[in-house]
Parts: C-alpha cells; sequence; structure tokens
C-alpha cells in the first residue's frame, strides 16, 4: 500500500469548470508572491505577484465580494 500523498493543489476553473491553470506552489521571493504551476495541465508557469500588483487587486473587491471571500473558506 502506497502511504504517500499526493501534494496539495488549488485549481482555477473556467466559466465552464474547464481547468485554466493548476497551482501546485506559492512561495515568498523577497517581496513577491511566486505562484508555480501549470497552464492548462501542459504549460509549466511561473507567476510574480508584486506588492503594488496585490493593492490593485485589492481595489478590484468591494465590501460584499471582501466578507464573501472571507466566509468562502468555511463552506464545502
Amino acid at each position: 500500500m502506497n502511504t504517500t500523498q499526493k501534494p496539495p493543489q488549488m485549481r482555477v476553473l473556467d466559466a465552464n469548470d474547464k481547468e485554466l491553470m493548476t497551482v501546485r506552489k506559492i512561495e515568498r521571493d523577497g517581496d513577491a508572491l511566486v505562484i508555480r504551476g501549470k497552464i492548462f495541465g501542459a504549460m509549466p508557469m511561473v507567476a510574480k505577484l508584486t506588492p503594488q500588483e496585490a493593492r490593485a487587486a485589492l481595489k478590484l473587491l468591494d465590501v460584499k465580494t471582501i466578507l464573501f471571500l472571507v466566509t468562502m473558506l468555511f463552506r464545502t
């Protein structure tokens, strides 16, 4: 029996529930957040999120969406 577990992954889906991206690792690199994974299940990808871009992303959210994000963590 194989006791090794599959490493955690996060999938990003499109509007038709098709997999766009599989995130395999999120880590810090200096002041940036580095996201490693594969796009469309085949092409390796490394993306960096800088503090400036993170602030820009937060400006896209309204209070209702922020509350949804917090409660989303506790949904099944």
